[in-house]
């Protein structure tokens, strides 16, 4: 057997006016876990894309198991055993997990070729049983989370005797506990001698399982190292090119008066009793396990899902917020968790996504001035470096840093001084985070008062002046960003310690 199951030599592959790879290598040994990472644009999807078949590279060679293949079409990957898993699955929702499972390669009677369907399902059982899947195979694919669509699509590979499987971004929609669950699948493959070539922005997925990483920039191949071999900064230095020593600004804003503040506030069967308050230039983290109710808190403050009891405030005066229109007639804009679903019209070009909101203010006797609409588009993308071939390329022609600059954008056209973040930086590489930090810290020393919500403790600790930490539904702390630990704030989520910090609210 060769020392490498896949090894890529040399691959470049261009499109019209792009080297989407130029001269990339990739070595994957059998049974290893081996992440690949970069910033978006590096080359990755292109890479994935040449391993399955989709594209064929214009130079370079391909070999498996020691041996030159040529992958023309994704059936020759496929019967290579290579599977790949997106980080938007792609399945059949309206269908059941078995069908999911063996669309394409059916069980048949050798000759009436009719479906055997008691043989699928007993199969699919088994495939998922082995990934500690306890979901029916009859269960419709569309009913199920996207970590258990995750399972299934993990499952088809190995229905198809899969040798390498590619994870692409795969705990980017997942919470922390389902993130484990799927590290704890991935080593199980590992150990079964299954190679698995894990993509991934999350620091956290790479020390937890590869034992190798590979790094892309720019299209070009950059290293590989041991992971024990390579320290964190020296990481971040190849994916991006340049040190991020100071990955969050240094805080510009100073604290003014108070622009929101509420009481009591709680809603049936979500959270109860949630007081605090949020300042002009201030950043107020607010955090917690999943499930605890921070986003159910933030969308009843826009309208989005109304509280059923308690007081709000914006600037002194008590208001009743009952939908997204009054909250951002208020002065409310809220950044949802889900950019692609809820944020944006994927569709739609760059200029038409950020003026969305403020359509009235370019609109005369139901004439639209379109020339007023795009300057302001402009204006407003170039402000936040938004990387894009003009402001009319569609949304979704955008990394998901741009997309997520989009967004803010979007909401910096209308008139608000009040913005509510929740996951900012989800799903973006690290080189985008650190432009959308300085961004978040550019708004609150212009004025504006920001909740951010983040699951990421060293986000929430590096952003925030004062950290919320919620926990079933209530909130367990209230701390200043100063001193305070993730260890702390871990046991205020979890309800197992008392904090060193009381829980108290300052002014």
């Amino acid at each position: 057997m060769a020392e490498y199951l896949l090894e890529l030599r040399e691959i470049t592959k261009t499109f019209p006016g792009v080297k989407a790879l130029d001269s990339v290598q990739f070595k994957l040994k059998p049974g290893e876990i081996h992440a690949l990472m970069g910033e978006n644009g590096a080359g990755k999807s292109t890479f994935i894309k040449v391993i399955t078949g989709v594209h064929a590279p214009d130079a370079g060679e391909i070999l498996f198991n020691g041996e030159k293949v040529e992958l023309k079409h994704p059936r020759d990957a496929q019967k290579l055993g290579i599977a790949a898993i997106y980080q938007h699955v792609t399945c059949y929702p309206d269908l059941s997990v078995t069908e999911n499972i063996f669309m394409g390669h059916e069980l048949l009677a050798k000759r009436t070729k009719r479906i055997l369907w008691k043989e699928m399902h007993a199969e699919a059982k088994k495939w998922l049983k082995e990934l500690g899947a306890d979901f029916d195979p009859r269960t419709q694919m569309g009913s199920l989370s996207v970590a258990q669509q995750q399972i299934v699509e993990i499952s088809k590979a190995l229905s198809m005797d899969a040798k390498i499987i590619i994870m692409d971004e795969p705990t980017a929609a997942l919470t922390q506990r389902e993130s484990e669950e799927l590290y704890k699948i991935a080593e199980r493959l590992r150990d079964k001698g299954v190679s698995i070539i894990f993509i991934t922005h999350r620091f956290e997925d790479m020390y937890r399982l590869a034992s190798r990483v590979t790094v892309f920039r720019d299209s070009r191949y950059i290293g590989t190292w041991k992971i024990d071999e390579i320290s964190h900064d020296d990481l971040i230095v190849a994916m991006v090119g340049r040190e991020v020593s100071q990955l969050f600004p240094e805080k510009k804003a100073s604290k003014g008066e108070e622009l929101l503040r509420v009481e009591g506030l709680g809603k049936n069967g979500y959270f109860a009793d949630v007081s605090f308050t949020l300042h002009r230039g201030e950043i107020l983290g607010l955090t917690g396990l999943v499930g605890a109710g921070r986003s159910e808190l933030c969308q009843a403050i826009y309208g989005i899902s109304p509280y059923d009891r308690g007081k709000l405030f914006l600037r002194g005066k008590e208001t009743r917020i009952q939908n997204p229109l009054q909250a951002i007639g208020s002065g409310i804009g809220y950044l949802p968790e889900d950019r692609q679903k809820q944020g944006l019209i994927l569709e739609w070009g760059i200029d038409r996504n950020i003026t969305l909101p403020v359509l009235h203010k370019f609109s005369n006797k139901g004439w639209l001035n379109r020339k007023q609409e795009q300057k302001m588009a402009k204006n407003l993308a170039d402000k936040l470096l938004v990387k894009a071939n003009s402001i009319f390329a569609s949304a979704a022609s955008l990394s998901g840093g741009n997309q997520q600059k989009i967004v803010v954008a979007k909401l910096l056209a209308a008139d608000l001084d009040i913005l509510i973040l929740d996951e900012p930086t989800k799903g973006v590489d690290v080189g985008a985070k650190s432009a959308i930090y300085e961004i978040i810290h550019d708004l609150a020393a212009q004025g504006y008062g920001i909740i951010l919500v983040s699951s990421e403790m060293p986000e929430v600790i590096g952003m925030s002046d004062r950290i919320l930490v919620m926990r079933s539904g209530r909130l367990s702390a209230i701390l200043d960003s100063d001193g305070v630990t993730q260890e702390m704030i871990l046991q205020a989520a979890m309800g197992t310690h008392a904090v060193d910090q009381p829980l108290r609210q300052r002014a």
